[in-house]
């Protein structure tokens, strides 16, 4: 009985993991297929970052979480940036086009 605790242990933690892997790479994920779908114009017009900025940070800090994994300090300024984006600069896109867009 006693010897069984670490094991549950290991399994718990790697399903938590798992979860949080996956749920941190579907936000990177939208974030960047949002951030490609955008037309360039519209960043400069909000006053943030270029699109070919912001498509570089997203795509490496998605492809670090995938790597390093999701507890990581690139883990953690990868989902950073991707909630960066999608709470800052989406909204302001949304403002700039009248939110006519699909997302």
């Amino acid at each position: 009985m006693v010897s069984s605790a670490p094991q549950f242990y290991l399994h718990v933690r790697l399903y938590i993991d798992v979860l949080v892997m996956i749920g941190s790479l579907i936000v990177q994920a939208i974030a960047l297929i949002h951030c490609v779908t955008q037309r360039g114009d519209g960043f400069q017009a909000i006053g943030t970052l270029p699109k070919g900025a912001w498509i570089a940070i997203l795509a490496v800090c998605m492809v670090l979480t995938y790597v390093i994994g999701p507890i990581g300090i690139f883990g953690l300024v990868g989902l950073a940036a991707a909630l960066i984006y999608l709470l800052d600069v989406r909204p302001g896109l949304r403002d700039l086009s009248d939110g006519k867009g699909f997302w």
